[in-house]
């Protein structure tokens, strides 16, 4: 794997639309066949293809040479907590322009601000012939800023936690000068940037991120620092260990939309997306469907809490990983995460035989756990489900923290995972 192609993953997908479209350009270099969710489908055994949903979400698989053969599944996920603008978010205050902002999934704030904020996302338009069209943006130079509010002014600031994302997180665009800012106006020209063709904006979903690279950190240069580790790192090791792997064995990508707000769309894990696919490369049959999925496995690969030296008591003493120590096992006894004793001892042994070190995390008891795809993608399909991630820290902050020794470790787990010979049948 090399390191390089994991940050310019990560640099080129601001948001769920890049990440599939980045994720897409990669696997139709290697072979991978375009499908069509409206289209017939003629796959081939042993053949390579990709489908994607609602620009945002993407399923890739190797057909199986035989009927009924089980599958390597991997999933993730390719939204990450941020703030998305809103559909009008035009305000002009105290001479300034402004952006209104709704806060996307659980993201830490205060780490937005004082940063230079880039805008990417999807424009849906309209053609000169009238024809409804949509397009990808990025500015990728910082266009908007969060300014915080100086010390001298509010001297309790360090001893408060709360911010308020309705007043305190409108971001500043430029000065208001003589003339308003027209968000569509403006966004209309990037279109047209991006498409030599002028339209009329109907409307967008965009979001705000933080416009610094992402780049290698540390006296020794261990750790990667980057926006949106969860979960795009995870997507980024997924299609590269899936191509390191030789594709010689039935597997799938699964990259959902939606999870840090509950999965529940057209193209989250708890909609029909993936099931529909299955049953099309099973042969539409829930037979045929049930034979293949008692034959298969999924990992459910989702960035884990790794044990922070400043707050070690958040952690239960004997399941805190740390950073270096290599992918971690996701347990819960109510099913917040979807790991059994046979999915965790089928990965500890394939990690043995892959010379990569295993964790595992249990959350303290006496606090709430988070989920993943895992349970919910286990309970559409009654799929036998792992929940792993690799370690890190500052999870969903605007800039999160992972170790490479991690990361080359989850590679090389993945590899082993795509290219073993089977999984225990349910």
């Amino acid at each position: 794997m090399k390191p390089e192609a994991i940050q310019a993953f990560l640099d080129a997908s601001p948001t769920p639309f890049h990440a599939v479209q980045t994720t897409l350009k990669r696997l139709l270099e290697a072979g991978f066949v375009h499908l069509r969710e409206g289209q017939d489908w003629s796959l081939d055994a042993g053949g390579r293809y990709v489908v994607t949903r609602n620009d945002s979400s993407l399923i890739a698989f190797c057909c199986p040479e035989r009927a009924h053969e089980g599958l390597r599944l991997m999933g993730a996920h390719t939204d990450s907590p941020c703030l998305r603008l809103k559909p009008a978010p035009d305000t002009t205050r105290h001479g300034y322009h402004q952006w209104g902002v709704q806060v996307y999934g659980g993201a830490l704030l205060r780490p937005w601000f004082d940063r230079g904020l880039a805008l990417a996302g999807r424009v849906t338009w309209q053609d000169t012939a009238g024809r409804l069209r949509h397009t990808l943006i990025d500015t990728r130079q910082p266009v908007a800023v969060i300014p915080s509010l100086a010390i001298h002014l509010d001297r309790e600031v360090n001893e408060k936690g709360a911010v308020n994302p309705q007043t305190q997180m409108p971001a500043i665009t430029s000065l208001a000068g003589d003339s308003a800012l027209v968000t569509q106006s403006w966004l209309a020209g990037l279109v047209r940037d991006a498409e030599g063709e002028t339209g009329q904006v109907l409307d967008f979903e965009l979001s705000l991120y933080d416009a610094q690279p992402s780049a290698v950190a540390g006296v020794h240069q261990e750790f990667l620092l980057s926006a949106r580790l969860d979960n795009l790192l995870s997507c980024a090791l997924g299609v590269e260990a899936l191509l390191a792997s030789g594709l010689s064995k039935p597997s799938l990508l699964v990259f959902n939309d939606h999870e840090e707000v509950g999965s529940q769309s057209a193209e989250g894990a708890q909609g029909p997306f993936l099931k529909q696919v299955l049953m099309r490369l099973a042969g539409d049959s829930d037979v045929a469907l049930q034979k293949m999925l008692s034959r298969s496995m999924l990992f459910s690969v989702d960035n884990a809490h790794a044990i922070h030296p400043n707050y070690a008591d958040r952690h239960d003493d004997g399941h805190a990983p740390k950073m270096g120590g290599g992918p971690v096992i996701k347990i819960n006894a109510n099913q917040r995460y979807a790991t059994n004793s046979v999915t965790a001892g089928f990965f500890r042994a394939l990690c043995a035989e892959a010379s990569v070190p295993v964790q595992a995390f249990v959350v303290r008891s006496d606090m709430a756990c988070g989920s993943t795809i895992g349970p919910i993608t286990a309970s559409e399909l009654g799929v036998r489900t792992l929940d792993i991630g690799v370690p890190q820290l500052a999870m969903h902050s605007a800039r999160e923290m992972a170790a490479w020794k991690d990361i080359h470790a989850m590679h090389d787990a993945l590899k082993a995972f795509f290219a073993c010979a089977g999984v225990p049948e349910s």
